[in-house]
């Protein structure tokens, strides 16, 4: 397996084919993808690569403070559903925190608070994530919160 950043449209076709396999009742984190790429957000994103297969996916775009950069959005992620509970997500989450990029930003998250803990996110009461009422399944990194409401990229909305 090979971590890659699909920057070519090959790469970004099968990293959409992967996103709606993974999400096949939402067409959401597909389109979101490929609209921060359009619209020439900063987003940082690889892909898992498995026999010329993506089998695995992240993305992490700009997370804003009363419209000041403060961080990054971890969203969207997925794993194949053939290759899921075999470590790919974990080998793939940790290649990205290592990357430069990524390693010294503040991280927020919304999803599974024991999947993220292992990586040292923790629990965020504040800052308030919009979209997690009562913050449920929200977790940050490097960083001690904070009271305000943590921004997305227009096209999270």
């Amino acid at each position: 397996m090979k971590f890659r950043k699909p920057e070519d449209a090959e790469l970004q076709k099968k990293a959409a084919a992967l996103l709606h396999r993974a999400f096949p009742k939402s067409k959401r984190e597909e389109d979101l993808a490929e609209d921060l790429r359009d619209n020439e957000q900063e987003f940082h994103e690889w892909v898992a690569i498995h026999r010329n297969s993506v089998i695995a996916y992240i993305g992490f775009s700009n997370a804003y403070r009363d419209g000041e950069k403060c961080g990054l959005h971890l969203a969207p992620m997925a794993v194949h559903p053939d290759f899921q509970g075999q470590g790919v997500g974990t080998d793939l989450l940790h290649f990205a925190l290592r990357q430069k990029e990524i390693k010294d930003q503040t991280i927020f998250v919304l999803g599974k608070p024991g999947f993220f803990q292992r990586f040292g996110f923790q629990w965020a009461e504040l800052p308030i994530c919009p979209f997690a009422q009562g913050n449920k399944h929200f977790s940050i990194k490097n960083s001690t919160g904070g009271d305000y409401t943590v921004d997305y990229e227009p096209e999270f909305y």
